[in-house]
């Protein structure tokens, strides 16, 4: 009897000590508590994070930009966002400590999301118009590689410094004739506000010369190098969470509304869904699994920046990616 009271006390007391010796970390999101936000999630609710020694504090974010600062300052150990806003982050602040680990968005959804009913069918269709853009915005960042490659003529189009929550509304009102945004929030928030897919255009700017990788997971390279073995397991963490929403995005989306109990369930599936099939599930990834890139493409995704963004030091792909932490063996989502 006693040596059975003996063992359980061992065994709570190692269990104790094992939840003491959770590292507590903080993950900045690129946006709110949407579909595409409960893939990790779930590796909190799961216990995929814990499992690898780590406590994760999840963060809202206000834009694909808005992690970048956030992790390069040390206030985040972790965060999402537009890689192809961090070079010209890190040209402009050479040195600091950030850099992408794991590509989430193998394909952007940087858009432009125009109304049919107001001329917008192509991106030529934009010049004499209206465009509502919010500065700290993804798509917005990479629109002039986008007018670049479709011979846009910029004087003649009107651009409106638009912010986050006024966007949509003010496409669902008229008072712009598009946006820039990413195809699965602004597409759905329009269609919240009652203008129907159908009669909304979504030029993809994938699908109109654009070719640049998305948003991926950073980490503070000081943290990185003081702790690899658990950013390794962050990583791990975060694909098996993608894992899970691949594979039952509505049971996915359950863990979400734990967070956001005013999100629309099948709204937010749909979103979830929209980011799965067009962003992150690409032939790509079903053949060579989640988080890694081709050099080949990330060489010409540089270029393209280098068409319309003049670098101060020659760009170096080795700043922007590492992929060190992730596995040997690849995670496949399917």
């Amino acid at each position: 009897m006693i040596k059975k009271l003996f063992m359980a006390a061992a065994v709570l007391a190692a269990a104790v000590s094992q939840a003491g010796a959770q590292e507590k970390v903080s993950y900045a999101l690129d946006w709110k508590f949407e579909g595409p936000a409960a893939p990790y999630l779930i590796a909190i609710d799961k216990g995929y994070f814990e499992a690898e020694g780590l406590s994760v504090e999840i963060a809202e974010g206000a834009g694909s930009l808005d992690a970048i600062p956030k992790v390069a300052t040390g206030a985040y150990k972790f965060g999402l966002a537009d890689i192809n806003s961090l070079m010209r982050f890190l040209d402009q602040n050479p040195g600091a400590p950030v850099t992408a680990i794991m590509m989430i968005y193998d394909s952007p959804p940087f858009a432009v999301v125009g109304r049919k009913d107001l001329g917008i069918e192509a991106p030529k269709d934009l010049e004499g118009k209206v465009l509502g853009a919010p500065p700290p915005d993804g798509a917005w960042a990479q629109f002039p590689i986008f007018a670049a490659e479709n011979d846009l003529d910029m004087d003649k189009i009107t651009v409106e410094p638009v912010g986050f929550p006024t966007r949509e509304p003010m496409l669902a009102e008229g008072k712009v004739a598009a946006v820039t945004g990413y195809s699965f929030s602004s597409t759905l928030n329009l269609k919240r506000l009652g203008i129907p897919l159908e009669e909304q255009t979504v030029l993809l700017m994938t699908d109109y010369g654009v070719a640049l990788y998305g948003n991926a997971i950073l980490v503070n390279t000081d943290y990185a190098k003081e702790k690899p073995e658990l950013v390794k397991g962050f990583v791990k963490a975060v694909a098996m969470g993608w894992k899970d929403a691949v594979a039952d995005p509505a049971a996915a989306i359950e863990y979400l509304t734990k967070r956001n109990p005013a999100a629309d369930a099948s709204l937010e599936t749909e979103r979830l869904e929209m980011s799965i099939a067009d962003n992150v599930l690409t032939d790509y990834v079903k053949e060579n699994g989640l988080g890694g890139i081709d050099d080949e493409r990330m060489a010409k995704s540089i270029e393209q920046t280098k068409s319309v963004y003049e670098f101060q030091t020659e760009p170096d792909a080795s700043l922007y990616f590492d992929p060190s932490f992730l596995p040997a063996e690849p995670f496949m989502l399917q």
